[in-house]
């Protein structure tokens, strides 16, 4: 299957935190040092027969991408720290490409918010991402 979404990044299981209803899934892309946590339902667990050290892909859609700088105190789970490789302008919107150690993010944003924050190539960024963004497929 392909998908549109642009992030899809392989990985490793590290751990799975069950609740009455969802799941906390780690996984540790490109056997690296970036982890992305995922919040699915135990049925997309059980259904996918996921557990520790299985392969599998999470999937983010661009649009789900925050850019943040600084230090940041929010509740999203996933505060990847990055730096800016290339920035694409549009009429409205950017693609803005977020290199972490292990991993590449893409978020779309819109073009206010480049300006606004004086996005550059090369600078220290955040991708901001809520766990309940992140599908896992494998």
């Amino acid at each position: 299957m392909k998908l549109s979404a642009r992030n899809q990044l392989s990985g490793t299981i590290e751990s799975i935190q069950k609740g009455a209803i969802n799941s906390i899934v780690s996984l540790v892309v490109n056997g690296g040092t970036t982890k992305i946590t995922s919040t699915i339902s135990n049925a997309s667990v059980d259904d996918l027969e996921l557990s520790p050290g299985k392969k599998a892909t999470a999937i983010i859609k661009a649009t789900e991408v925050l850019v943040g700088l600084g230090d940041l105190k929010l509740s999203a789970r996933n505060q990847i720290d990055t730096t800016i490789s290339a920035i694409t302008e549009g009429a409205v919107n950017a693609q803005v490409s977020l290199q972490a150690s292990s991993a590449t993010f893409t978020a779309t944003i819109s073009l206010n918010a480049v300006k606004e924050l004086d996005l550059k190539v090369g600078m220290e960024a955040k991708a901001v991402i809520k766990s309940t963004s992140v599908m896992i497929g494998i």
